[in-house]
């Protein structure tokens, strides 16, 4: 991976050299500097073009250091198809939240996974609607408080919790799924390499691929950075088991 020394720290081509400014403690930071590294060592930022949801994810425009897509709220898979069939040598990937991709835009992601055309999505769950005040989501958990589920999210009044990679298990488009954590050093490491096998699927043209991040939003969870990463390992992954999904283990 090629680096640049700026200020005395390194930084991937794939970043510009600015800070975050995401809230402290918030999970974007880590998933967009493992991704500009995943970027660069796959020897793809001059091809590489991200779609980005509404919301926090609305953000990365302004760190990432090649081309960006600005969607309507839950579009980003339809814009990167029509992106990825106008110039498929492109590295092609969406950059949602969960309230992005899995609400408003969920009948999107599923045609994407249904038509298998080669690029990739990253969307990132952190079981709220961070940008706009904590409300329920799609993913928020059984029994989770937030500003609009103050008793605590009811399955009889507001459905289950939803997962995205085992609904897009059936699809046969679909050719990689995962999901991963960033809740300690060792999911940061696997996290990453789930990164890099997504985008390897898309270069390599075997289908649509997606990997799904767990991550705190300290502001909607209003808990410490400690207690939001704890909280994501104790709570989160028992109902989102981590782990690559598809293809099978040994295939």
């Amino acid at each position: 991976m090629r680096l640049k020394d700026r200020g005395g720290r390194y930084l991937p081509e794939s970043l510009l050299d600015q800070p975050f400014h995401f809230c402290p403690g918030c999970g974007h930071g880590i998933i967009t500097r493992i991704l500009a590294e995943s970027i660069d060592e796959l020897g793809i930022r001059e091809s590489a073009v991200c779609v980005l949801g509404i919301g926090c994810c609305t953000f990365m425009d302004q760190f990432l250091n090649f081309d960006t897509f600005d969607a309507l709220h839950g579009r980003a898979p339809a814009v990167a198809t029509g992106l990825k069939l106008a110039q498929p040598e492109k590295a092609i990937f969406t950059y949602q939240g969960d309230g992005d991709l899995a609400s408003i835009g969920i009948s999107e992601i599923v045609h994407a996974a249904n038509r298998g055309l080669s690029l990739t999505t990253f969307m990132v769950n952190n079981t709220v609607y961070g940008m706009t005040g904590g409300q329920m989501g799609a993913t928020t958990l059984l029994g989770q408080k937030t500003s609009t589920s103050p008793l605590g999210r009811q399955a009889k009044l507001h459905g289950f919790p939803i997962r995205v990679p085992e609904m897009l298990q059936h699809m046969n488009g679909a050719a990689f799924l995962a999901r991963v954590s960033i809740c300690s050093p060792d999911r940061v490491v696997q996290a990453k390499k789930s990164f890099r096998k997504a985008l390897e699927f898309q270069l390599e043209d075997k289908g649509f691929s997606y990997v799904e991040i767990l991550s705190p939003c300290v502001t909607g969870l209003k808990k410490s950075p400690v207690d939001a990463m704890a909280w994501v390992r104790e709570e989160m992954e028992k109902c989102y088991p981590i782990g690559i999904m598809k293809p099978p283990a040994g295939v």
